[in-house]
């Protein structure tokens, strides 16, 4: 029987990330968490043309170190990291980290060795505000990159505008409406409002969010009563 994976959305934001390898490998797998603002620090004796331009955009802290004995590496950190990624061209040292680094409760990331990997690096598709991680559990990278480009083709300018207005009007709903139900109710007529839909499609994203406010009128009439 095969892994069984589960997805999940992790905010690394403020998280702190050590990479050991300062070479492409490593460069590629911390582009996937850059955009999260972790504190980042990279050991090498070297680095590639992209870790010396994250670098010199503050985004990552080089430290130029060999890593020698990863027992006292690892219980060197201060503060503990929150993930440590393998990424040296060695595949015995990257297994020896990833093991220490483990013991000390630390998430792993080894680029050469998935089964010693705590989680997959998924394919992501990337329209806006909008994500959606597309893994084939290892099988294919290369059909999960193709599946990833067909997910990025069907999203619309109209489905970003619907998600940026889900997002205003959810906030106004919940200082109106305590029950949940009833919010999400709401939010699902808004989404399938013909005409709120239509402006949208229209690029119209002030007339929709009226529109949906109006909507929203009509549900505060019919279920809070006046005083009487």
């Amino acid at each position: 029987m095969g892994e069984t994976l589960l997805l999940i959305d992790f905010n690394f934001s403020g998280k702190n990330i050590v990479v050991v390898g300062g070479g492409k490998e490593g460069y590629k797998k911390l582009l996937k968490f850059i955009s999260e603002q972790p504190k980042i620090k990279v050991f090498s004796r070297s680095f590639s043309a992209g870790m010396k331009r994250l670098s010199r955009e503050g985004k990552v802290e080089l430290v130029n170190f060999e890593v020698d004995n990863v027992d006292n590496f690892i219980k060197s950190l201060n503060p503990k990291p929150d993930l440590v990624i393998a990424a040296t061209d060695n595949p015995a040292l990257n297994a020896e980290l990833a093991a220490k680094a483990k013991v000390y409760g630390c998430i792993v990331y080894a680029v050469d060795n998935p089964h010693l990997s705590d989680f997959k690096l998924p394919a992501l598709a990337e329209v806006g505000d909008f994500k959606v991680a597309i893994s084939t559990g290892g099988k294919s990278p290369a059909m999960a990159r193709v599946l990833r480009k067909k997910v990025e083709e069907l999203i619309t300018e109209e489905d970003l505008l619907k998600i940026r207005l889900q997002l205003e009007v959810r906030e106004m709903l919940k200082k109106i409406f305590p029950d949940q139900k009833t919010r999400r109710s709401i939010l699902y007529d808004i989404l399938h409002d013909g005409k709120i839909s239509g402006f949208l499609k229209m690029g119209r994203f002030d007339e929709a969010l009226a529109e949906a406010f109006r909507l929203i009128e009509g549900h505060k009439s019919k279920v809070i009563k006046p005083n009487r």
